[in-house]
């Protein structure tokens, strides 16, 4: 009997020290966070979409053309609910500069647009992007869950000496970018 009083007692007792604690860090304006999720930071910020957006752009993953010159680069990722859910079936659409900074402005070089898996998967093979006065290193994306608004956004490089410089210039839409075995390896979560 000693034995379950000194039990019952100690929980008591315990509780009561955590309920104390956590109303003292309550008072001191600690509060309790949620669990981390996907949009805990918020969407995927917006962008301008820039003068160079053409709509229509053609169905496919490979924007590369025989003879294309340039440091190839994959980019893939995948699209998300701000908890953490997979969107099926998103568009996601990209236009970039070439090596030398310049849009195809009368044809569909260089723009694609494709459907995300049912893991809200993307994988784009492209290469990277030249610089134009004013602007750094980056791709423009539309992103769209089906039956929703567009997100209009940019896709930006670590490390580059121009970020510092370009008044869009966002380091929440920074790609990690590493280099791989035929060009660099890139990758970026969307979040809707």
């Amino acid at each position: 009997m000693t034995h379950n009083h000194d039990r019952r007692k100690f929980l008591g007792t315990s509780a009561a020290l955590v309920i104390a604690m956590a109303s003292d860090a309550w008072a001191q304006g600690a509060r309790p966070r949620p669990t981390p999720a996907c949009g805990e930071d918020g969407v995927t910020p917006a962008q301008t979409p820039g003068p160079y957006f053409k709509p229509q752009s053609p169905l496919r993953t490979s924007l590369l053309e025989p003879g294309m010159p340039g440091t190839k680069i994959v980019v893939e990722g995948t699209v998300l609910t701000t908890d953490c859910k997979p969107v099926p079936k998103a568009l996601v659409d990209f236009w970039q500069a070439d090596t030398r900074g310049d849009y195809d402005n009368t044809g569909y070089r260089l723009r694609g647009h494709q459907f995300t898996d049912d893991a809200g998967r993307y994988r784009l093979e492209s290469i990277v992007p030249g610089i134009y006065p004013g602007r750094t290193r980056h791709f423009h994306v539309n992103v769209q869950a089906p039956g929703r608004r567009v997100l209009t956004t940019q896709l930006y490089f670590p490390d580059e000496p121009l970020n510092q410089r370009d008044g869009i210039f966002d380091r929440d839409l920074v790609m990690k970018v590493r280099d791989g075995e035929h060009g660099k390896l890139a990758r970026f979560v969307f979040v809707l």
